[in-house]
């Protein structure tokens, strides 16, 4: 039985993905623009996708990509599938039944999962499907950060998880949506994201209580954000969000009550490690009441509104 790295190049071929067929699915915000950007790259020999509809995936389809009809056929004709789906749940789904990906397995696999999903759920998965498929199913963990607009513009940083051979093929797909680092064995690119996440979400709480703050001091939240944009307290997110913070613009984009789930890896990573992680505990605390209040299925930046709202919320906000 040919391997994948025999199939698809080796470790030593840093070009190995461009022989490759591609099939993607999960053309969400994120997934439809790195579609997008892995075709006009030119970087895979063909590109597949499959979705819950041909046209809900029609900007894929008029940049030069092929329709599957189903997971099977997806997998039937492709060599590496990138899946950017909410978590490891709906990428099991996809898997099973007559027409899932595994019934269209002919040849050697490699599943790239870009959903921010529990390390250990990722490596059971692996261990698995290897289990099942004689190894010819292999898996790379490759979230994602930097947002729709890091997706548009093919900025995104994607920590991956896995073996370097595997990394060796895919690297040159996952170059076209931003840069790719391998971090490590698999399960690797996920405690990367669980961390990333503790960022992004400390600052944005530290964000919506500065401005609810400033806002009740009677400052102008433009002329505050720019200053702080100036200062340490700047950076990438504060960007992304500035605008936002100031029209109290909640508009999905990436929703809030991910940041649950998403803390919940990072608060199992810790226990894993024996980590006593205060600020985390917080955080965690924070986001599942934002979420029991009904604010999940906003923008993370309803925190701002959270907070805001904190002192007229029944109880007084048990997160506190």
């Amino acid at each position: 039985m040919a391997t994948f790295e025999e199939s698809s190049g080796s470790d030593a071929d840093p070009g190995a993905g461009s022989r490759c067929r591609v099939g993607m699915i999960g053309l969400g915000s994120m997934g439809m623009p790195m579609a997008r950007n892995l075709l006009a790259a030119g970087v895979a020999a063909q590109v597949s996708v499959h979705g819950r509809s041909r046209e809900r995936t029609r900007p894929a389809l008029d940049a030069g990509a092929e329709w599957c009809d189903s997971p099977r056929e997806l997998a039937a004709a492709s060599d590496v599938i990138i899946t950017v789906l909410p978590d490891l749940p709906q990428l099991r789904a996809l898997l099973e039944g007559e027409k899932g990906l595994l019934a269209g397995l002919s040849g050697p696999l490699l599943l790239v999962i870009c959903s921010t999903s529990s390390p250990a759920g990722v490596r059971e998965l692996a261990a698995e499907l290897e289990s099942r498929t004689d190894g010819r199913v292999r898996l790379l963990d490759a979230p994602l950060s930097g947002g729709a607009d890091g997706a548009e513009a093919g900025t995104l940083s994607v920590m991956v998880g896995g073996d370097e051979a595997a990394f060796a093929v895919a690297r040159p797909l996952l170059a076209t949506f931003g840069t790719p680092t391998l971090l490590g064995p698999l399960g690797a690119g996920e405690v990367a994201k669980a961390c990333n996440q503790m960022v992004v979400a400390s600052t944005m709480v530290a964000l919506a209580e500065a401005t609810v703050i400033a806002e009740r001091a009677g400052l102008d939240l433009a002329k505050l954000l720019d200053c702080l944009g100036g200062g340490y307290a700047g950076g990438r997110f504060l960007a992304s969000r500035r605008q936002r913070l100031i029209d109290k613009d909640y508009t999905p984009s990436g929703l809030a009550r991910y940041m649950i789930k998403d803390l919940g890896f990072a608060t199992d990573e810790a226990a894993r490690g024996g980590v006593v992680a205060p600020q985390l505990t917080t955080l965690a605390a924070i986001y599942e009441d934002l979420g029991r209040r009904g604010f999940g299925d906003e923008d993370i930046t309803v925190t701002q509104r959270y907070i805001a709202e904190l002192d007229r919320l029944p109880d007084g906000g048990q997160a506190r």
